[in-house]
């Protein structure tokens, strides 16, 4: 797991959407998070899979934006906000085992072909019972 120092990451209060009782005017709970993917001290492989992932929260400069007002407490809201980053780089910096296509082996070729012939000669046999020509 990668740790992200926090000097590279950029915290703002603001107020949180929708409805809400009498603080909310007054209290900035909710947190926007930005992160500056290329300017960070991520390996370049994982910036350029970061980079690379179809995310709404990166925007086309490299900038990874979270929002987080889940919570009424600052704190908590910024926590999620920095666990939400953390899930997002995690995700970037597994590598996908490179998949590698197969071609069938000649005994499972020779068991389909069989198998094709076998139903061929069932349906085959099933018309000339019935005196069908099969037109």
């Amino acid at each position: 797991m990668i740790r992200i120092p926090e000097s590279e990451i950029e915290f703002t209060a603001v107020r949180s959407a929708g409805a809400g009782g009498q603080n909310v005017q007054k209290v900035s709970s909710a947190v926007h998070l930005r992160f500056c993917i290329a300017a960070s001290s991520l390996p370049a492989a994982v910036k350029a899979r970061l980079l690379a992932l179809k995310d709404q929260r990166i925007t086309r400069e490299g900038v990874v934006v979270i929002k987080a007002q889940q919570h009424r407490s600052r704190e908590l809201n910024r926590a999620e906000a920095l666990r939400r980053l953390q899930e997002l780089v995690n995700r970037a910096s597994a590598v996908r085992k490179v998949r590698r296509p197969t071609a069938p082996t000649a005994a499972s070729r020779a068991r389909r072909l069989e198998a094709k012939a076998r139903r061929g000669r069932i349906k085959a046999a099933r018309a000339r019972y019935r005196g069908d020509t099969g037109a």
